[in-house]
């Protein structure tokens, strides 16, 4: 009797092959069927594929995805495990404003994990900790070394896809072998020289979680680019700091950036909002601002 076509989730490519996750958790190393070899095909797709025994199959196409990043290339992501560390590297918040903007533009959910809390933590560590939480974005500190707060970061995560993103050195690779169960995920020392870890994953790949869900290391999250449907306009709704403060602008449309009478920089002189928040946005508004010049 000829097998019928099931329902799975693309971990990985690899070789030219696609590993496919059945709904018991089982993985088919899968060849794709010709007439879909001309289709974008991506780690985190839903997919339709023929078992032809008990380890291999047919891959017959995907299923319409909820999103996709494009550097790395994954898909239908729900949360977004922002990693900075307390110390070596010391967080960049520049970065950090960045990551989120890119997340939450993306419709996805952002958290922010704080590794490597065996260490003392820096002044840019101790300042994120101090702003963030109160913008309603969750903070897990952790400890890869030690495991600490993996309980924490597991009920984050559980029963849904997730990426980390953030600096190479920060413990990403050391955090998912503690997650999942018998990988040898490659992990690397940060170098004393320049304060950083060189990243060391090379694919995309999806690794299922024992409480349930699936988690990636995602190589190049912390380079990408400001989409380019990302407006000057819109900015504003990635800092929700803003929001209070923007019924005392003058200017119904204001960027708060060189208008006058603005209410988001009045309370920035007052304390109310960050001053580093507010250096990451203009810095960001600015490239936006760039790019729309460019792309008309």
């Amino acid at each position: 009797m000829p097998h019928q076509p099931v329902t799975g989730l693309i971990l990985k490519k690899y070789s030219g092959f696609y590993y496919v996750q059945d709904s018991t958790g089982k993985i088919y190393e899968c060849k794709l069927r010709g007439k879909v070899k001309q289709q974008l095909i991506l780690t985190g797709d839903k997919a339709m594929f023929t078992p032809i025994d008990e380890e291999h199959g047919i891959l017959e196409g995907i299923v319409a995805r909820r999103n996709q990043l494009y550097r790395p290339r994954i898909a239908n992501v729900d949360v977004v495990l922002i990693v900075m560390a307390y110390e070596r590297p010391e967080p960049v918040p520049m970065l950090l404003d960045r990551l989120l903007v890119l997340t939450l533009h993306a419709g996805l959910t952002p958290v922010i994990i704080m590794n490597k809390c065996d260490l003392q933590a820096s002044d840019k560590a101790r300042a994120i900790m101090s702003i963030y939480p109160d913008l309603g974005i969750p903070i897990i500190n952790t400890s890869a070394k030690q495991r600490c707060g993996l309980d924490q970061l597991r009920c984050a995560i559980a029963d849904k896809i997730a990426v980390f993103a953030g600096p190479s050195g920060t413990g990403k690779s050391t955090l998912l072998n503690n997650l999942a169960q018998d990988l040898t995920i490659k992990t690397q020392e940060v170098s004393s020289k320049i304060g950083r870890g060189r990243h060391t994953t090379r694919h995309v790949e999806l690794y299922p979680l024992p409480e349930g869900g699936w988690i990636a290391d995602t190589p190049g999250f912390s380079t990408l680019d400001l989409p380019e449907d990302l407006v000057s306009r819109r900015l504003t709704a990635y800092y929700p700091e803003f929001a209070p403060h923007q019924e005392k602008c003058r200017f119904l449309d204001c960027l708060h950036y060189r208008e006058t009478e603005c209410g988001v920089k009045d309370a920035l002189q007052s304390g109310t909002v960050a001053e580093l928040r507010y250096q990451n946005y203009v810095a960001i508004l600015e490239e936006v601002m760039r790019n729309e010049r460019c792309y008309r």
